[in-house]
């Protein structure tokens, strides 16, 4: 688990122009100009500070600078403060790195969240109407239209099935088949992890259903994914639920299912929401699943690593046409990359499934980790190359 992404609410998305992605892009600074669309934001331990507190609608670039002793991350939050539109996570100490958005004319909130946890620290923020036009030809409208629509189909599929298996998984946990309720626990939330950075967007829901253990807030009740995975894959010393816990934490676990694919159903997405998507996945794998911390009990990271890179490429190849006409090197960049990362998880096969990760070697889990981190540069740079 981890919290970004970048679906809207649908009544905000109802007032977001089909095209709005392709507004055009900030004009680069000439001189001591400052680009109004550029916004720098430097985070602490105990302080968020923007360059500015409003910019003119269009493409916006958050460069984000962690001068803390934490790793931090950087939200753009809708109005109500919850809805994340935009955000970019595990910036390390005195890193500086870059989010790329289109933003239309509204109001916002911005969050540094330092260590990664809590609300974090939160301000207002504005982008004002702006009179510069989208330039697009019919050509790039044809593959705006095309990604928007096939990523959409993709997310409400993979969003169904979700809903599917987790009813036969809840099912067994339940009746107390724990062997098959294992064999389908990794397959189950393979379809979570394809579209998480759209899950998690629902900073509701999120915690309630994918939270690990180790990111638990003081007070927070644990429930979700994780708490039946513990139960299923019981440490030394762990007092197993009863029957009735069972039940209470497998129906709760079905009702936010239900709630996320009733709310997905309802989505639309913009391009660089597609491409701000594919990178944020990758960052899912690089924060989570490659240091094995995210199935700590039933080492299933490789389903959910596997899962998380599927999802990152449909979004990748969702707007690539559109990179390809732009940037051609990018394009081939990414593919060869996507490739070599797919070749190392290939590798990792067992049966139907994969290795479990506690038995892959310290070896194996360092390609893995390069293959990421190579594959992580230039999809960081995807978002600007569509909307350039």
């Amino acid at each position: 688990m981890r919290k970004p992404a970048l679906a809207m609410t649908a009544a905000a998305l109802a007032a977001t122009p089909l095209f709005a992605a392709c507004t055009e892009n900030a004009s680069s600074a000439t001189g001591d100009e400052k680009d109004p669309r550029t916004v720098t934001v430097t985070s602490s331990a105990d302080a968020c500070k923007l360059s500015a507190t409003s910019a003119p609608a269009g493409t916006l670039t958050f460069e984000v600078t962690n001068t803390g002793s934490e790793v931090t991350e950087f939200y753009l939050l809708g109005a109500d403060g919850m809805t994340i539109k935009a955000e970019i996570e595990n910036i390390g100490p005195s890193i500086n790195r870059k989010l790329t958005v289109d933003a239309p004319a509204g109001t916002y909130v911005t969050a540094c969240k330092p260590g990664m946890k809590g609300d974090g620290i939160r301000a207002d923020f504005t982008v004002d109407e702006s009179g510069d036009g989208p330039t697009v030809s019919a050509d790039e409208q044809q593959q705006v239209a095309t990604a928007q629509a096939n990523y959409k189909a993709y997310v409400n599929d993979q969003s169904d099935q979700l809903v599917t298996s987790t009813q036969r998984f809840v099912a067994l946990y339940k009746a107390g088949k724990d062997d098959e309720a294992r064999a389908l626990y990794p397959q189950a939330r393979a379809h979570w992890e394809r579209i998480e950075t759209v899950a998690e967007s629902f900073g509701d829901l999120d915690p309630l259903t994918d939270a690990r253990e180790a990111d638990l807030e003081p007070g927070q009740k644990w429930t979700g994914w994780h708490r039946i995975e513990k139960d299923l894959w019981a440490p030394a010393g762990y007092r197993a639920l009863t029957p009735q816990q069972r039940t209470a934490y497998a129906d709760d676990l079905m009702k936010n299912i239900t709630t996320l694919d009733g709310r997905i159903a309802g989505l639309d997405y913009t391009v660089d929401q597609i491409a701000n998507g594919s990178r944020g996945l990758l960052e899912e794998v690089a924060g989570g699943k490659v240091t094995g911390e995210e199935e700590a009990w039933s080492h299933t990271d490789l389903w959910d690593f596997q899962a998380n890179v599927d999802g990152a490429r449909v979004g990748w190849e969702g707007v690539k046409p559109i990179v390809e006409a732009k940037d051609p090197a990018l394009a081939k960049q990414l593919d060869e990359r996507f490739g070599a990362l797919q070749k190392l998880l290939d590798r990792q096969r067992s049966g139907n499934g994969f290795a479990f990760y506690d038995r892959v070697s310290a070896t194996d889990k360092k390609a893995l980790s390069d293959a990421v981190n190579a594959l992580s540069e230039p999809l960081s740079r995807l978002t600007a190359a569509v909307l350039s």
